[in-house]
């Protein structure tokens, strides 16, 4: 067995597969996994716009774009964060609560990139912008189904992590 590399792929490092893993996640591009489409709403509208259209579109988050600009992002984390823990109503312009200037990638960036970008960040999607315009998001779900339907024996077979020990009881 070969030591793991560096990059956010050490977790499938296993032989061969672990290779082929790593070689489609530098060559596929973003494009590849068919990110969703780019839902979006403008810096003004309420926040109660912007969750209605998440929960219409079953998304976690829209981007908002003012004209074709990209501005930023709200998500689900910047509802909790940003709205109900401050007691703001859904009344308040999106702008105020948003996460603004957002980290994209290009529909021809390679996979790697963009996992290398959601893990650095933290992020669970990425805005997809080509020429200055949103046109798609991209989601940590899109990446994991990607991985299971074109690397199943590598997901399927990874051994468990011997040192993941739960400290508290779980349950009653």
């Amino acid at each position: 067995m070969r030591e793991a590399p560096s990059s956010g792929t050490a977790l499938f490092w296993s032989g061969e597969k672990a290779m082929d893993l790593a070689r489609n996640l530098k060559i596929e591009s973003v494009s590849r996994l068919q990110p969703s489409p780019p839902w979006h709403v403008q810096p003004t509208d309420p926040v109660a716009v912007a969750l209605t259209l998440m929960r219409e579109k079953s998304t976690g988050c829209v981007l908002v774009c003012l004209q074709d600009r990209l501005v930023g992002v709200f998500t689900e984390r910047d509802l909790m964060r940003r709205v109900l823990a401050l007691g703001k109503p859904l009344s308040t312009p999106v702008l105020e609560c948003m996460t603004p200037d957002p980290v994209s990638v290009d529909p021809k960036d390679s996979i790697g990139n963009a996992v290398r970008k959601m893990e650095e960040g933290g992020y669970r999607h990425l805005p997809v912008v080509a020429g200055g315009k949103a046109v798609g998001l991209l989601s940590v779900k899109r990446i994991v189904h990607y991985l299971v339907e074109h690397f199943p024996s590598t997901v399927y077979n990874l051994p468990p992590d011997p040192g993941a020990v739960q400290v508290n009881r779980e349950g009653a």
